[in-house]
């Protein structure tokens, strides 16, 4: 979520771990295809976008890779 003042993205809800919440609206088509990607490999949704959004940071900024 944005806020308009600021033009910086709100913290909607911080969980354990140093993780953030996040709403995210994806096509219909992808999303049901992340979700049968989750059926097979026996995981969340949640995992695979993660998964999916690590892959893609890793492979476009690989200077930005967590260290650990």
């Amino acid at each position: 979520m944005k806020d308009k003042k600021q033009g910086k993205a709100k913290v909607l809800e911080r969980g354990t771990a140093g993780s953030v919440r996040a709403s995210v609206s994806f096509p219909e088509a992808l999303y049901r295809s992340l979700e049968e990607i989750a059926k097979q490999k026996k995981v969340s949704l949640a995992w695979v976008v993660r998964d999916a959004a690590e892959l893609y940071v890793a492979e476009k900024w690989p200077l930005f890779r967590e260290r650990g």
